[in-house]
């Protein structure tokens, strides 16, 4: 099978995918505490008001027509209004996704740019004093909640310490994205580093010991050459596994993030979504994150195929 003929069938399976996740979270949604008419009158939440507004979203039907009338709009690319704001979820959905494909592309390429090189040294300097520190304190990185490293950030190079970033904030232009969101995907990236070295550093151990490299480094081939072009070629595909793998980690990780740093992504919009059971932002929000979960593990694949021709897929 082609790679054309294989994007094509994993993009049909989204199909059942997405079905399978409108089904999850219209019935998580709705398991939430609270009623949002509630939420949104407040303290002029007569039943009156309340029933009204059941009656004008729909609420006041059963389940199964909720449901029935929710894969009507989505089939026709309607992903409903918001209770709360009274506009289209979609158009919330397309001016605030950038900011969350911002975070996750730099998040990936910080945490690349951190794993790569240790994990290198480690296995070129296996059970020395480098290995040692290398393999020991990123691991502290996973111990230590999201949230919490980025207030400690915020607090060291931003707020009192040094103040070298924004708080928080999303920035203008190519330029100030960088800067404003380096602090929230450096925090992303903190809790994904371990996994990549532990990953990438097992796998060098073993390329380092194959047949080829002895010979490469026989023929005379720098040592720095041997490493990048022989060995790391050859052993990073399971690092970009596990990178794949922890992909949804590192979505979730962007909801609490997105809310410490103050971004308008659509993390911090199915926050919002849920504390004010805003149905229809909450389902429109899980529904994209399953769709790109979903097409960045397409990516991953196609990645493999670049990496190394022997992959087939068949």
């Amino acid at each position: 099978m082609d790679r054309l003929a294989y994007v094509l069938r994993r993009l049909a399976q989204l199909v059942p995918v997405a079905v399978g996740v409108t089904i999850l979270t219209f019935l998580l949604v709705h398991l939430i505490p609270g009623d949002p008419a509630v939420s949104v009158l407040g303290n002029r939440a007569t039943p009156q008001l309340v029933a009204q507004l059941h009656k004008e979203w729909g609420l006041d039907r059963s389940l199964p027509e909720q449901y029935w009338l929710y894969l009507g709009r989505l089939a026709h690319g309607d992903l409903g209004d918001s209770l709360l704001y009274r506009v289209p979820v979609r158009e919330m959905v397309v001016e605030r996704t950038p900011v969350t494909l911002w975070l996750l592309v730099y998040s990936t390429v910080l945490a690349m740019l951190i794993a790569v090189p240790l994990a290198t040294l480690a296995a070129h300097r296996k059970d020395g004093p480098v290995d040692q520190v290398v393999r020991a304190v990123p691991i502290v990185g996973l111990g230590m909640p999201a949230f919490w490293v980025g207030i400690m950030l915020i607090l060291l190079l931003a707020a009192q310490v040094w103040k070298v970033f924004p708080v928080g904030g999303y920035g203008d232009g190519v330029g100030g994205h960088l800067v404003s969101m380096f602090l929230p995907a450096l925090t992303v990236a903190i809790g994904t580093v371990p996994l990549l070295i532990r990953s990438l550093r097992a796998s060098l151990l073993g390329v380092l010991e194959s047949d080829y490299v002895t010979t490469a480094r026989a023929k005379g081939l720098p040592e720095r050459r041997v490493l990048v072009r022989h060995a790391l070629r050859n052993g990073i595909m399971p690092m970009i596994t596990v990178l794949g793998i922890n992909l949804g980690f590192l979505i979730v990780n962007t909801v609490v993030i997105e809310k410490v740093f103050a971004l308008p992504g659509v993390g911090a919009m199915i926050y919002d979504g849920i504390s004010q059971r805003d149905f229809a932002v909450v389902q429109g929000v899980t529904l994209v994150l399953a769709a790109l979960v979903v097409f960045v593990n397409i990516v991953i694949d196609i990645t493999y195929s670049l990496l190394d021709p022997r992959v087939r897929y068949d």
